[in-house]
């Protein structure tokens, strides 16, 4: 008799009390868990296959942000966004997802529904800076620029050390042609941070803005002094220096960049444009053959995925 209630209540057992059996919950987490590992070493389909088969059994929201993170690294925004909007209903206040989905939204350029994500947040967490930051980047990117000042300073207002509000509310006031206030954002940022290689070369922009053509040079040199191989700052610094006709310094920054960064093909583009000017007729022509072959190849790739950093934005 003993025996035939241990069978019967056992039987019963097996439904779990989420209402998965143990059977179906055994086969979830043997395939939650070879997905994670899949995806930690780049076998990112098998990596999907399994989260989603995994989802099929059980909406479980670790799972769920894993698939996101698989559909991110493989650039299917749009499929990642799919899984976010089924996390957003079943905790609609999760901050996290709420932010994860306006990176994705930034990865599809939807500005305009970056602002309604970030007025979602904003509503839960009226205090929170990264929110009315992303705000202001997704205005700046509409080229709404006092919209994007008005975040921006709210966001710095909250968090007066944030560096990335910082730099972006610079960026918007040079481009409403304020060298002036932009200068003041960026010396606070270098002042707080020392030698922040973006800061200085934001600073460097600034600084060619009131022509102040020397000081501006120094920035240049300082972040290619912090990293050799920033390519903004060697274009930037060469450009500088065509300006003031000083056109064999020029060549050399070039021939430089070139070296570090051979299929950068802006850097080609304008050594093309530097050699016509300097009268190297067949160097201007090759170095432009060059720059058109690299584009075309830059073309093809990004027209697979365009995975730019949400962070970076501007005139960089």
């Amino acid at each position: 008799m003993a025996n035939f209630f241990t069978s019967l209540f056992s039987s019963s057992v097996e439904e779990a009390t989420d209402g998965i059996s143990k059977s179906d919950r055994k086969k979830f987490d043997i395939l939650k868990y070879d997905g994670v590992r899949a995806q930690k070493i780049g076998k990112l389909a098998y990596a999907i296959k399994c989260f989603t088969e995994a989802l099929a059994i059980d909406n479980d929201l670790e799972t769920m942000s894993y698939l996101v993170g698989a559909y991110t690294m493989t650039h299917e925004h749009e499929k990642a966004l799919e899984v976010l909007d089924s996390m957003v209903e079943i905790e609609p206040e999760q901050i996290n997802t709420l932010f994860t989905r306006v990176s994705v939204l930034f990865l599809l350029n939807r500005e305009e529904a970056v602002m309604e994500e970030c007025d979602r947040i904003i509503s839960y967490e009226p205090s929170n800076p990264l929110a009315y930051y992303l705000k202001g980047r997704a205005c700046k990117n509409r080229g709404e620029l006092d919209a994007a000042l008005d975040n921006l300073s709210k966001s710095i207002a909250l968090k007066p050390d944030f560096s990335d509000a910082c730099l972006l509310r610079a960026e918007v006031y040079l481009k409403k042609e304020d060298g002036v206030s932009a200068l003041k954002d960026v010396e606070e940022v270098i002042a707080r941070e020392g030698e922040e290689e973006n800061a200085y070369l934001l600073k460097g922009a600034i600084h060619a803005f009131l022509k102040n053509e020397t000081t501006a040079e120094e920035d240049f040199n300082k972040v290619l002094e912090l990293n050799p191989f920033n390519e903004e700052a060697s274009l930037r610094l060469a450009d500088l220096l065509i300006v003031s006709k000083r056109l064999d310094e020029a060549l050399i920054v070039l021939d430089e960049l070139i070296e570090l960064s051979p299929s950068l093909s802006k850097a080609y583009s304008e050594r093309s444009k530097l050699k016509k000017e300097m009268g190297n007729e067949t160097g201007s022509e090759e170095d432009l053959k060059k720059a058109k072959e690299l584009q075309e190849e830059d073309m093809e790739q990004t027209g697979q995925a365009d995975f730019s950093n949400m962070y970076k934005g501007g005139i960089f």
